[in-house]
């Protein structure tokens, strides 16, 4: 009887705070439909919150809870997203993506060589033409892409793809998505004792965007404690390997666009400001504090050599482990960059999932590899 009544207490809590979940998420759907001035994400914010809406509803009871996620998921991502492709609207980026393909296909690099507004740019490595090659809406493949990746390394959550940093971008475009889900599906694999297909996965990623570098060296650190120097090195002849492969010919065929568009214009170098201006701690400093944006970029500097040391002080030895140390990396970083935006923040957010989630529960045994076969004794203390 008391092992019946714990477990009643615990589904009505899990009951209360689910319900609760998606409400909260409602009034964030309604507050982008209110005050946003961009109309996709207004007409996201309406049309989520109606879904949400509906799952806290649904969620009052411990029987339809699934019910309550296929309607969060429904209303949040799939009929905005078919409502938004069928109306033609979103974000500039899926523009920028698929002109990018076009290009690629018509010069053989996806740049302009001499942008002069925000639209001509494409900051972006050459990989992401590739998403715009493909037929249809660009939100098909980028999305496609990221689900994919989560299902394969298992974390296909429901409340995951539905929370409103996720489901935002799926619906209006997000170049983001596809990166952070090889990024996940690379620290997975690596966690499984796939050097190669690690160097693959992670390879493409960094062909994507810029943000998926610092992915390639945590990863090399973890491959290095579970399975030796030797696959470590494959891990990284192959990420290398697969990226200088799709990103060399376009930046050989045109290096000025290149520069001007992937190098110069992330860096704020170029003569158009980027338009990423959310009021985060890096942006707020270069806005408004003398000299803040070299104080922006020092606090960065400095949180970045803090997470390089620490892979050499406590190299990650497991799956979460590396995906938090990543997470949290990513996460200074985009919150200290003196041009950022909010949609950074499902970087930590996806890899903070993976670093909670049972994903690891599959990796290889390390007493199989040649070399280092058990994870450090601190390795069992870090999250």
């Amino acid at each position: 009887m008391t092992k019946r009544l714990e477990q009643h207490v615990r589904h009505a809590r899990y009951v209360r705070d689910e319900r609760w979940l998606w409400a909260v998420y409602a009034l964030v759907a309604l507050a982008f439909a209110l005050v946003s001035d961009l109309g996709p994400h207004r007409a996201w914010g309406a049309l989520a919150a109606v879904g949400y809406a509906v799952a806290a509803v649904l969620a009052c009871r411990v029987r339809s809870r699934p019910a309550a996620r296929m309607a969060a998921v429904a209303g949040a991502v799939v009929v905005p997203l078919v409502s938004l492709v069928t109306a033609g609207l979103g974000q500039l980026e899926v523009a920028v993506v698929e002109r990018s393909g076009e290009l690629l296909l018509t010069t053989g690099s996806p740049y302009v060589t001499a942008p002069a507004v925000v639209a001509d740019f494409n900051p972006y490595l050459p990989g992401m033409a590739l998403l715009g090659v493909l037929p249809g809406d660009a939100r098909w493949w980028t999305g496609g892409v990221f689900a994919a990746c989560l299902a394969a390394a298992g974390l296909h959550r429901a409340w995951l793809l539905a929370c409103p940093v996720i489901a935002l971008p799926l619906a209006v475009g997000g170049v983001d998505l596809p990166v952070v889900g090889l990024m996940c599906l690379g620290v997975v694999l690596a966690g499984q004792g796939r050097p190669v297909g690690a160097g693959l996965v992670l390879g493409a990623a960094a062909a994507l965007k810029w943000t998926a570098w610092p992915a390639l060296p945590v990863v090399l650190t973890l491959i290095v404690v579970r399975r030796g120097h030797w696959c470590a090195l494959r891990y990284a002849a192959v990420a290398l390997a697969t990226a200088t492969a799709t990103v060399l010919p376009s930046a050989w065929a045109n290096p000025v666009g290149f520069y001007r568009s992937a190098i110069a214009f992330p860096l704020g170098l170029a003569d158009t400001a980027s338009p990423a201006a959310s009021p985060l701690p890096g942006r707020l400093l270069a806005a408004y504090v003398p000299g803040g944006e070299v104080i922006a970029l020092a606090l960065l500097a400095v949180s970045a050599l803090l997470i390089a040391v620490s892979l050499v002080v406590r190299p990650p030895g497991r799956t979460r482990t590396a995906a938090a140390r990543l997470a949290l990396g990513l996460g200074l970083a985009m919150t200290l960059m003196p041009a950022t935006r909010f949609g950074y923040l499902i970087y930590p957010l996806v890899l903070g999932a993976l670093a909670s989630s049972r994903a690891q529960q599959h990796e290889a045994t390390p007493g199989a590899a040649p070399a280092l076969p058990v994870a450090p004794a601190w390795e069992k203390t870090l999250v």
